[in-house]
């Protein structure tokens, strides 16, 4: 079988059938999973001035997301509602806050931040691949 005959029956596989409903997309851990990264890496960009985001890799992520998301059977509706999503921001808001507590980090204390980031990008995380330290 051919490379692309494999892949299209591999992608033909995971997309849902005539009546089967698509799971929330906060549910599909391969892209829930990675916009967590890049909120934290953000929110570490954001606290730590010695510490930038690498945004453009991010921004190239985000759209190989965007193109998962659409092979899976979301339409480009349902992406912008989950992105949008009001009650998803805050979800993403705590999930994040509580990973930042569990390492130390404190809005009082912006050193934290930079700590936590420069353990992130020497471990490479998957958090630390959207850092960079200036």
């Amino acid at each position: 079988m051919t490379t692309c005959k494999t892949a299209l029956l591999a992608l033909a596989l995971t997309l849902p059938t005539m009546g089967e409903a698509k799971p929330p997309l906060r549910d599909v851990a391969e892209i829930d999973n990675e916009l967590y990264f890049i909120a934290i890496a953000n929110e570490i960009d954001k606290q730590c001035d010695s510490i930038s985001g690498r945004r453009l890799k991010a921004i190239g992520v985000i759209w190989d997301l965007k193109s998962k998301a659409n092979a899976l059977g979301y339409s480009d509706r349902e992406i912008r509602a989950y992105v949008d999503s009001d009650a998803e921001k805050v979800r993403m808001r705590r999930k994040g806050e509580a990973y930042l507590a569990q390492n130390g980090v404190s809005y009082g204390n912006p050193e934290s931040f930079c700590v936590l980031g420069r353990a992130e990008i020497e471990r490479n995380s998957a958090v630390g691949v959207y850092l960079r330290a200036r």
